[in-house]
């Protein structure tokens, strides 16, 4: 009876011991604002691949009920930064949204143009304001069948149809490739090694097919691939966008929703900087003869550098987005950054950032097909070890990013 006692207070006092060691690792787990959380999160409500080997801290979740959407990454595993804006309560509630319903994601596939007398988010006859703007529901709320996926890449199709502001029908099949990249891919896309930086990347590879039976033509009004990503807004993180000099009028368009106050945004030869706090609505995009294949954003305050890198004809016709009847509806933007703020009536989608690429404007025949790549990529490290790759990739040093709007 004496040794069965002793025995008893062992176990007891084992256990005890241990649950401190249980109550400390739970709330590290499910810490917000960490990959953990974000999957535990997300898998709640929704089927989720995870992209990443069981020993590599570079993970990417993706969801097929929305789009096949790259919904976050991490370079630094479970405990590590989540880089994707995602909105919790929207996801918790299960509602469906008028206009959009933005659940966040870093890589989410969408069509051009959104404005314009070929728009596809407005009806014909329709005004170009808030009240009026509809997101397709082929992008917006409709699952995509997932084809294959593994450790490394998924792919992702959808066949649609959606009418533009003219009432022209596309006849669209739509194929989305997720893949998570090596250091020799990054070495090779980017010309940086990795080795003393935590890293991430993916490309999302993104198809359409036309499987109507009319040619797309200028006439009708074409489609573009618009790839965008929510990211994580602070008052510590700026968007640079680099571009060529040029001394062509308008190759910069910065006044999507008005003006943009100048403490907010910084523009030079060569550069275009613009706040990413969440704070104030704005968007800003750089044609494709002056643009540069490159985007990204600096958050000072985590020391993480995000940088996109895409598919870029400077030669091509790119869809004009913005929310009027134009003059040049061919002549639109390569790549776009936005920072969320309020609307007119006080509400606010976000907050959150974004960095976006589109193609050319898509004049497909019936049974051609376009693709356009979108490869985002995240950093964390030294910070001199970073400012080495913003100079390398962006043209410019950290320090200047950091700095544009502290005064």
């Amino acid at each position: 009876m004496k040794r069965f006692l002793i025995l008893f207070l062992m176990v007891l006092f084992s256990c005890r011991e241990k649950k401190p060691t249980q109550e400390r690792t739970v709330p590290e787990i499910s810490a917000p604002g960490t990959f953990g959380y974000d999957l535990a999160f997300i898998s709640k409500y929704k089927e989720v691949i995870v992209l990443g080997g069981k020993t590599s801290p570079a993970k990417v979740i993706l969801v097929k009920d929305y789009q096949g959407r790259v919904m976050t990454s991490t370079a630094t595993g479970t405990m590590g930064n989540s880089y994707g804006w995602i909105n919790y309560k929207l996801i918790e509630s299960g509602e469906t949204k008028p206009h959009m319903n933005p659940v966040g994601g870093e890589d989410r596939f969408w069509l051009g143009p959104e404005g314009g007398q070929f728009a596809l988010y407005f009806k014909k006859g329709d005004p170009f304001d808030f009240d009026h703007w509809q997101t397709p529901r082929v992008i917006d709320t409709e699952s995509f069948e997932i084809v294959s996926s593994d450790s490394l890449h998924a792919v992702f199709k959808k066949s649609v149809g959606v009418t533009n502001y003219q009432g022209f029908q596309f006849s669209i099949d739509i194929q989305r490739e997720i893949k998570l990249l090596k250091e020799t891919d990054i070495l090779r896309e980017f010309g940086i090694s990795t080795e003393i930086l935590k890293a991430v990347a993916y490309q999302s590879t993104n198809s359409v097919t036309n499987t109507g039976k009319e040619d797309w033509t200028r006439k009708n009004g074409l489609l573009s691939i618009w790839i965008l990503g929510m990211f994580n807004p602070s008052d510590k993180t700026v968007i640079a966008l680099p571009h060529h000099v040029s001394g062509e009028a308008n190759m910069i368009t910065d006044n999507y929703f008005g003006s943009i106050p100048s403490n907010r945004i910084t523009k030079s030869d060569s550069l275009l900087l613009l706040k990413a706090d969440g704070k104030y609505r704005g968007k800003v995009g750089v044609a494709p003869s002056i643009a540069k294949n490159m985007v990204g954003s600096y958050d000072a305050e985590k020391h993480i550098l995000t940088l996109v890198k895409f598919d870029l004809d400077p030669h091509g016709a790119y869809v004009n987005s913005k929310w009027e009847k134009q003059k040049e509806p061919f002549k639109g933007d390569a790549v776009n950054s936005y920072n969320d703020g309020p609307i007119a009536d006080g509400s606010q989608l976000g907050p959150f950032y974004e960095l976006e690429s589109s193609s050319p404007a898509v004049a497909l025949k019936r049974g051609e097909t376009f693709t356009h790549r979108h490869i985002t990529m995240h950093l964390e490290g030294d910070e001199e070890e970073l400012n080495k790759v913003a100079e390398k990739t962006l043209g410019t040093g950290l320090k200047r990013i950091r700095d544009s709007f502290s005064r």
